[in-house]
């Protein structure tokens, strides 16, 4: 998703000049992926707060609708260069819009 939109690891560190840390980790395991299982995650942002944003991770077997997993990290952004939260910069914001969903657990 975020190379999808330009939000390269590059660009991201290095023109944004901020790190992603993951600051929450949640997931929830419905049943078990077997070895040799193709698995499908959907990702998309479910909200974005002043310092940090979320993004929800659901996991299917590639083709079918029962969800087997669902997870949802929670990003702080921080400056890169002395490690403090910073809000998030309205261009990345933008940029993922297009994968936010409302309305989503």
């Amino acid at each position: 998703m975020f190379h999808h939109v330009g939000l390269t690891y590059s660009h991201v560190f290095d023109q944004l000049k901020i790190w992603l840390p993951r600051v929450h980790l949640d997931c929830d395991f419905y049943h078990a992926a077997l070895l040799d299982d193709l698995l499908e995650v959907s990702t998309f942002v479910r909200e974005f707060g002043n310092k940090s944003f979320r993004l929800n991770f659901e996991v299917r077997r590639n083709g079918e609708e029962e969800m087997i997993a669902s997870a949802h990290f929670v990003f702080a952004t921080v400056d890169h260069n002395i490690f403090k939260s910073i809000s998030v910069p309205e261009e990345m914001r933008q940029r993922l819009v297009p994968f936010t969903q409302v309305n989503a657990n």
